[in-house]
């Protein structure tokens, strides 16, 4: 793939959404790297927090502010001079985004619309990563995978929001950054699970709260077919697009990440393997009711990815959930979240060469 994490080394980099699941791991492996982070986001919502957990915050410039305050996320920006950024702040859960509408389009729409404008103001910047998400696509329940010229028009609002935060992105391209001064590509990530994730009204959260717990779990949609994949194989990607579009533009563009076709599985399936995993007899339920709409087949050709940067990914689903319960596990027995972490993007590392 022609991409090493040495390149970060002494790289300025921005990081919105950076307290949050995906961000936190993004960070570390930054931090690793040898970069200059400054990250800026909200507190993270869970309990417990994978950032403070880990000991991110000492190892970066963590900046608390909210996405949609142009003029902090400005302070802030301006102050960093960053070569590089990803904007990864977002209201990212579905059932959420029916419950606060507003707030979700605010957020991923506008939200959008400030990085940009931070963007077009300062200098320094050479490198944007905008992660959206595979929900983006007019979904028509298909069994193969979605390309990145399909149609974009997400369903819910949390989807549609991100639709958007696609075409403003295109738009800013187009309208200000037509002299290629920054390189500008968007990410859309399939459903992402790891070490770590504490979410509400997500699959492997609510499989290890169970857990836990000593109880079943309770699975909402067990029919749904997604596109599971480690935490560590979409910001391994979204690394290597940023790193290596700084000094190609012809790298820049709009990638699907997702996992080979064989681990696209309904959620019955994936807790299936994650009870094998766990041990102790774990068992599921179906807790299939009425409620908010969600997709029931969801697919994405990454094929755009495999062809420009002979990608592929490291870990399959197996590997992957095996690795989610082994994070767990160390966690609770008292181990050290960052070292846990440092063991496992090591690991991941060796195969992503």
């Amino acid at each position: 793939m022609g991409f090493n994490l040495d390149f970060y080394k002494g790289k300025k980099v921005f990081v919105t959404g950076h307290t949050g699941f995906k961000g936190t791991w993004l960070c570390k492996i930054l931090a690793m790297a040898g970069a200059e982070v400054t990250g800026y986001s909200l507190v993270p919502s869970t309990d417990p927090k994978l950032f403070e957990l880990c000991g991110a915050e000492s190892e970066i410039n963590s900046v608390i502010g909210d996405i949609r305050d142009y003029q902090k996320l400005w302070e802030t920006f301006s102050k960093a001079q960053p070569e590089i950024v990803f904007h990864l702040a977002a209201q990212p859960i579905v059932r959420e985004s029916y419950e606060r509408p507003v707030y979700t389009y605010e957020t991923n729409v506008m939200g959008t619309v400030n990085i940009l404008e931070c963007i077009r103001n300062c200098s320094s910047v050479v490198s944007f990563l905008n992660v959206t998400t595979d929900k983006v696509y007019e979904n028509k329940e298909w069994e193969w995978g979605y390309r990145e010229n399909e149609p974009l028009n997400g369903f819910d609002p949390y989807s549609n929001s991100k639709s958007c935060s696609e075409l403003v992105t295109a738009s800013y391209k187009n309208s200000f950054f037509a002299d290629e001064r920054v390189k500008i590509s968007t990410a859309r990530a399939g459903n992402v699970i790891g070490g770590g994730d504490f979410s509400r009204d997500r699959i492997v959260p609510d499989c290890i709260r169970a857990a836990l717990k000593g109880e079943k779990i309770g699975v909402r949609n067990p029919y749904s077919v997604r596109p599971y994949q480690y935490v560590l194989e979409p910001l391994f990607v979204y690394l290597m697009i940023a790193a290596q579009q700084y000094s190609d533009i012809s790298k820049a563009g709009n990638y699907n990440v997702g996992p080979d076709e064989c681990d696209c599985i309904t959620t019955g399936v994936l807790t299936d393997i994650f009870c094998e995993k766990w041990g102790n007899g774990q068992q599921w339920e179906n807790h299939c009711v009425e409620g908010p709409h969600e997709a029931n087949l969801l697919k994405l050709d990454c094929s755009r990815l495999k062809k420009v940067f002979g990608w592929k990914p490291v870990w399959n689903i197996e590997t992957s959930i095996e690795k989610t319960v082994e994070f767990t596990k160390a966690m609770t027995a008292g181990e050290n979240v960052s070292d846990v972490m440092l063991a496992q993007i090591k690991e991941f590392a060796e195969g992503f060469q």
